[in-house]
């Protein structure tokens, strides 16, 4: 017996401009569900401003407050939430939740391939359109000829299982042609073996400015300190407040998936929510109190272990991504990097979020390259950019770096406008942030 399967997740959305929309979660629980759950909210488009969780280890109890996009499709957003769930049975033509959880069938993987002739912000309006398709991009190798025509190659699943069908794909098909308007692209999707999805591996040579020394874990000596407190970051470990959670208290400035990025970080270390609370206050500063324990169920009283929890949840939430602009010879080449979740997953719209900074900042995209790289002990998305900056607006390259964490971060408006006026803005805006004072930090 359990809920009506239409009752796991209710979404009431916001009546009034400024509102926010009300998604509740009332499901089985499992290990990650929170994570799972934040992905997806992400992945639309919206942020989480407000949240509770409260769980006995078998059935947990979630609300988001959450703000955002005005085209959302909210009974899209509660199918996707659903389908995190732990799986559902039918019982007397009544559809009921269980716990029993199947092991996910792989995605089918894709081969998106067309050319057409280069313009500025060809490669978002791409990502763009495949973003709304719910089209996943897991590779990508962008080049240019000397002719002036793009080839690009994605690598891509389909959030819908549906590509496979003739329909599926000429809708895609038909939508990528609208929006390039070139007479003479050539477009082609095909299903690829896992052979093809191997050779398209990325390089797996990094520059050296990208790797163990932007790539460690480790905050610089300026931030350590025995607290684990920064200026912008302070998270705290309390035993002593619950007879059987670790109490964790986290104060940090907002930045886009805030709440992902610590799910993440906890599901990652098998690390079980009971209950917590999540509210943005003033001046976009973030207060979450979570009382969680270990798989075994037991509070965490291992000094070593607090502090490593307690360095990886602050690494985290000051570093979410690495970004940097390095030359190679005459070129620019940005490079961005972010963690991949030990589940093999992804964070979303991570490519969408660069090219619309760069589309915006006016460098055109001469080459580009996805793939994922091991460093140290985890894995990462690197996306590797190389900038034709030959015409159009001469961006500096510390700029074109703080202008790309700063989309990446959620501190600057998408809205479109020429790429002169969103220059300005975004510049303008950039060292007002406390976070970006330093014109020599390591993002």
């Amino acid at each position: 017996m359990g809920i009506l399967h239409d009752d796991v997740v209710i979404i009431r959305e916001a009546e009034k401009e400024g509102e926010s929309t009300v998604i509740t979660v009332n499901c089985p629980d499992k290990t990650g569900l929170g994570c799972d759950l934040c992905r997806i909210i992400l992945f639309f488009g919206l942020s989480i401003v407000r949240g509770d969780v409260s769980t006995d280890g078998k059935w947990c109890y979630i609300v988001f407050w959450v703000a955002g996009k005005q085209r959302t499709s909210w009974s899209l957003l509660k199918k996707r939430l659903i389908e995190a769930c732990p799986s559902c049975s039918s019982a007397s033509g009544i559809s009921y939740y269980r716990s029993e959880l199947q092991p996910p069938k792989p995605s089918d993987v894709f081969l998106l391939k067309f050319c057409c002739h280069d313009r500025k912000g060809l490669l978002h309006d791409i990502t763009e359109v495949l973003s709304e398709l719910e089209l996943i991009i897991h590779k990508v190798k962008v080049s240019t000829t000397p002719d002036g025509r793009v080839v690009d190659l994605f690598f891509i699943t389909d959030t819908r299982e549906l590509l496979h069908t003739k329909k599926r794909t000429d809708d895609t098909i038909e939508q990528l042609s609208v929006v390039l308007g070139d007479p003479s692209i050539t477009i082609d999707i095909e299903l690829v073996g896992p052979e093809i999805t191997a050779c398209s591996q990325a390089s797996s040579f990094l520059p050296s400015a990208i790797t163990e020394d932007i790539f460690d874990l480790q905050l610089p000596d300026s931030l350590q300190s025995g607290t684990s407190t920064s200026d912008s970051v302070s998270v705290v470990m309390d035993n002593s407040l619950s007879p059987a959670h670790t109490l964790v208290q986290i104060i940090c400035q907002d930045h886009k998936g805030l709440l992902y990025d610590i799910m993440r970080t906890l599901k990652d270390y098998n690390i079980q929510i009971s209950y917590g609370r999540f509210s943005t206050k003033t001046r976009g500063k973030c207060e979450l109190d979570l009382f969680i324990v270990q798989a075994d169920g037991k509070k965490i009283v291992d000094p070593n272990k607090q502090k490593s929890l307690s360095s990886r949840l602050r690494t985290e939430l000051l570093r979410p991504f690495r970004v940097t602009v390095v030359s190679r010879g005459p070129d620019t080449e940005l490079l961005v990097a972010n963690p991949v979740e030990l589940s093999g997953k992804g964070r979303p719209l991570v490519f969408y979020d660069i090219t619309l900074a760069l589309k915006m900042l006016g460098p055109c995209i001469f080459s580009a390259e996805v793939g994922r790289h091991v460093i140290g002990d985890r894995e990462w998305e690197v996306y590797r950019i190389l900038l034709d900056e030959g015409e159009g607006l001469s961006v500096p390259r510390n700029k074109i770096e703080k202008g790309v964490w700063k989309m990446l971060m959620g501190w600057v408006s998408s809205t479109r406008t020429s790429p002169d006026a969103t220059y300005m803005n975004i510049i303008g805006s950039i060292m007002s942030h406390p976070l970006m004072a330093n014109d020599d930090s390591v993002y």
